[in-house]
């Protein structure tokens, strides 16, 4: 991966994902399909969840968002981890890693809230069908997903910008991006206050969120057992199954990374954990969204009809 130059002081070092000369090419193939996979899959989910009229309601103005928080911190960290693959020299500058763990820490933190935000339109939906329009209105579905946004920039700036103003070892090596707990190893000022904030916001983050999802899911159950209706348990169920498998894999992931105790971790499997949750999951999203939803199917496939009208009246008129 090229020659570690520790003279460089404004730059960090990145090891990358394998040292293995002959891994590199492999590697670099599978990482490009797989964020090339992810930015085609949530800008199609964004752009479907505009342009389609009948997926103007709350669940989908929600799963816009969810597509914007994946393809957020997707590109925060993997154009650069694709460019370490073919350049002898892997560095990132100081800037560079700041900005990367600002916009990283932005995405991944709303992408929390969103989640929960869906978790409670489904409550809504499910539990209080009657009163759905009323309750979810446009006004406070804005408002459930511009907190969120305005709650994490604040929280990435003030975690940003203490990690930064802080001194650093001479010998900055860092994984394969700039992540907030791989930085403070690398600090030499004290870092306890940085500690108690990153651990402070990250247990309300994880905490709050997932008591919202819980408690969501909870009175959904209740409501669903309730039902008479076998087809409307079935129904109700339906709803939720891709919301659930999202949740599932996007929260075991996160507390796979960061719950388990330190004599579990290890170098190679907090990698690959972290890779899954930076690439892989924002791949499978709009993957489990398209596969698992009939509205979403449906809209795929009339927009996709209207584009191949529209370009056979193209072809026609010229």
């Amino acid at each position: 991966m090229g020659k570690h130059n520790l003279t460089m002081t404004n730059d960090f070092i990145l090891l990358g994902i394998t040292a293995r000369p002959e891994l590199q090419a492999p590697l670099f193939f599978l990482f490009l399909t797989i964020y090339l996979s992810s930015l085609l899959g949530n800008l199609g989910m964004i752009i479907l969840t505009q342009v389609d009229p009948r997926l103007q309601t709350p669940m989908y103005f929600f799963l816009r968002h969810l597509a914007l928080t994946d393809l957020g911190y997707s590109t925060a960290v993997g154009p650069k981890m694709l460019v370490n693959f073919v350049v002898d020299e892997n560095t990132i500058s100081y800037y560079c890693c700041a900005t990367q763990l600002a916009f990283f820490l932005v995405f991944i933190i709303c992408e929390l809230f969103v989640l929960s935000a869906m978790s409670y339109d489904r409550y809504v939906a499910i539990c209080r069908p009657l009163l759905y329009t009323v309750v979810m209105s446009q006004k406070v579905c804005q408002m459930l997903v511009a907190i969120p946004y305005l709650y994490s920039i604040l929280v990435s700036l003030l975690i940003t910008i203490k990690i930064f103003t802080l001194s650093f070892c001479s010998r900055k090596i860092i994984s394969h991006f700039c992540d907030s707990l791989p930085l403070l190893s690398l600090l030499c000022s004290s870092t306890y206050e940085i500690e108690m904030i990153i651990l402070i916001s990250a247990g309300f983050n994880l905490v709050s969120s997932l008591a919202i999802l819980l408690f969501s899911y909870l009175l959904i159950l209740i409501a669903i057992f309730r039902m008479k209706s076998a087809e409307g348990r079935h129904r109700a169920l339906s709803t939720c199954g891709s919301h659930l498998t999202v949740v599932t894999v996007f929260y075991g992931t996160l507390i796979f990374m960061y719950v388990q105790p330190k004599s579990s971790h290890s170098f190679d499997s907090d990698k690959v954990a972290s890779i899954f949750y930076t690439l892989v999951i924002p791949m499978l999203n709009p993957l489990i969204y398209s596969l698992r939803n009939e509205d979403v199917k449906c809209a795929l496939e009339r927009t996709w009809k209207n584009v191949c009208n529209l370009f056979s009246q193209c072809l026609h008129t010229m």
